[in-house]
């Protein structure tokens, strides 16, 4: 599974508190499954709680909130088309005045195809999730939300979750 691990590089640059302290941020995958079909091509779905705990945090809740909506709207983009419009949700332990621990589940999936190599073997590939890119007056159709709100100037010709 490879989202967990784009998110946690996200996370730890983007949220000035954890830049200094990346032990507090904590992820664990939850309720994991697997989907496949019985086809003649070899292709599963991984289905998974990722729930991401902060300890300690002391920032504000918006610079968690933030990288978290702009990476969703790469990673797993269905989430923002919900009925119910609510991406992830989220609990937090005020442990004083000044700090809490916040903990985060998103419902993620991964789809997976495995292709056959010549002579034996086989070779897995993560399919990207579909571009769905966000129209804003001014900025670039290529543009998206993630490079609009994280990134500190434009690249138009990236369009993956970053490695």
């Amino acid at each position: 599974m490879i989202k967990p691990a784009s998110l946690r590089q996200l996370l730890l640059s983007a949220v000035p508190n954890l830049q200094d302290n990346p032990e507090r941020l904590l992820m664990f995958i939850d309720q994991g499954r697997l989907a496949a079909r019985g086809t003649r091509k070899l292709a599963f779905e991984y289905r998974y709680k990722l729930n991401i705990v902060v300890q300690d945090y002391a920032g504000a809740i918006d610079d968690i909130m933030v990288p978290i909506l702009a990476w969703i709207s790469e990673a797993q983009p269905d989430l923002l088309e919900r009925d119910e419009r609510e991406p992830f949700s989220f609990d937090s332990e005020l442990m004083d005045a000044n700090s809490a621990d916040v903990s985060i589940d998103i419902e993620l999936t991964e789809a997976v195809l495995v292709e056959r190599k010549p002579g034996g073997g086989f070779d897995v590939v993560h399919v990207p999730e579909p571009s769905r890119c966000d129209a804003f007056p001014g900025v670039e159709e290529t543009a998206n939300l993630w490079q609009l709100l994280l990134r500190d100037e434009i690249e138009p010709s990236v369009t993956t979750i970053p490695e």
